[in-house]
């Protein structure tokens, strides 16, 4: 699911201004058939459908019914193309009002609010984002999720790490969900199944003796999750411990 592409990989004046709609210089040619926004559209159809490996020009191209050239004549290139989609996707996502909870439920509702919407983008999770282009869209997203750590005790900079923290929190439970979903699609067999066909050769090789706690504990989280990993479990207990690290820090304030 992991893919080579990144945010911010293209002509960072050309991605801002399409993020923003800036008007470009008027041009003559023929009448444009589609938009900005309907290329950005059928691309995050085929990036939900298959991932960002199966993005490219020639596909858009294909399902809008132009071709390849015409593309271009409202995006560059895939670079700013992935910007494009990943600020439509932040802009479209719902934002409840925080107005009247506490803090902890304004940060909890921000987590669930990512996680609904990593596994509708499944490919959002896998893209590299550390310079990102401030479109409209993840700038709202930014100022909204912000208001869940608003007047806690934080100063501004210790409101962005706490951010910070948070998503990446919920980007890796999103990532063990996905992953767990593909293995079981790629491989035809649930976890069960390929933990029980992979269990006798295990029972022969795994010494208990040599490796006490691995077999203790690997057995213990497995007859619970019944699999190696359980996305949901990661996300009650991680979350509780993501809101509890942030009110132990509160309190010595």
């Amino acid at each position: 699911m992991a893919s080579k592409e990144r945010s911010s990989a293209g002509d960072p004046v050309r991605t801002l201004e399409l993020l923003w709609r800036v008007p470009g210089k008027p041009g003559r040619g023929p009448k444009q058939r589609s938009s900005v926004d309907a290329v950005v559209r059928a691309a995050i159809e085929i990036a939900d459908a298959a991932g960002l490996e199966a993005l490219t020009m020639r596909a858009v191209a294909a399902k809008l019914g132009l071709t390849p050239m015409a593309t271009y004549t409202y995006v560059p290139g895939k670079a700013e193309l992935v910007d494009l989609m990943l600020d439509h996707v932040y802009q479209s996502m719902p934002r409840a009002d925080l107005t009247d909870m506490d803090w902890r439920e304004r940060v909890t509702t921000i987590a669930e609010e990512n996680r609904v919407l990593l596994a509708r983008h499944p490919w959002v999770a896998y893209l590299p984002t550390t310079r990102p282009p401030l479109g409209p869209g993840r700038t709202a997203k930014y100022d909204h999720e912000l208001r869940a750590f608003e007047r806690i005790g934080l100063d501004d900079v210790e409101m962005d790490a706490a951010l910070t923290h948070l998503l990446g929190f919920v980007n890796s439970v999103a990532c063990i969900a996905v992953d767990t979903q593909r293995a079981a699609a790629d491989s035809q067999m649930t976890d069960r199944q390929w933990w029980e066909r992979a269990a006798p050769l295990l029972e022969e090789v795994l010494d208990s003796e040599r490796y006490p706690l691995a077999a203790r504990v690997g057995a213990a989280a497995g007859q619970a999750y019944d699999a190696a990993y359980s996305a949901d479990h990661a996300w009650q207990f991680g979350l509780g411990l993501v809101l509890d690290g942030l009110e132990s820090l509160l309190i010595q304030r």
